[in-house]
């Protein structure tokens, strides 16, 4: 029955995540911590740090890491990965006709720029879902990240961000 359960989750994850992994999180959060109760917010909040360091979708990782989790199996793993993704591949190919069909309507642009907020409120949403006393970032982490924020909007390369904010988080943990 777990089977299921989880499969059904991640095909519903799959089928209204749409803006991407980090969009998927606040949907993740929903179904395995607060409806299902199969993991906590800690254990899914180090899934979801761990899936961001590994190579491939947020969304796939995550629900291989949690797959395997609740049911302790391989099948597990496959079921809830297969699931997270057939979605939206199914979804993606349909996209694909119908935009090529009616890429220059004024429709189609009034969609595509009313969707653009919407990803980012759902992204937003996903960051304060971990936001709780279990869970929350104290406040040498809020600073890194304001740090990394201020340095982007002076154009410095990510790439030397993220091993900048490796480094200052060994140093301060």
């Amino acid at each position: 029955m777990i089977y299921l359960q989880l499969f059904l989750s991640y095909l519903k994850i799959g089928f209204f995540g749409f803006g991407g992994g980090y969009a998927m999180i606040s949907l993740i959060q929903n179904e395995i911590v607060t409806r299902h109760a199969w993991l906590s917010s800690s254990e899914l909040a180090d899934i979801v740090a761990v899936s961001q360091m590994t190579p491939g979708p947020i969304a796939v990782n995550c629900a291989t890491y949690v797959g395997y989790s609740v049911t302790g199996t391989v099948l597990g793993s496959v079921l809830a990965t297969f699931a997270v993704c057939l979605p939206p591949l199914t979804i993606m190919m349909a996209i694909v006709l119908f935009y090529n069909k009616m890429q220059n309507s004024r429709a189609m642009k009034g969609a595509i720029s009313w969707m653009k907020p919407v990803m980012c409120g759902m992204i937003g949403a996903a960051a304060l879902s971990f936001a709780n006393p279990e869970t929350f970032v104290d406040f040498k982490s809020f600073g890194i990240f304001i740090a990394c924020t201020a340095a982007l909007f002076c154009k410095v390369d990510s790439m030397l961000l993220i091993a900048l904010a490796a480094i200052a988080g060994i140093l301060l943990y």
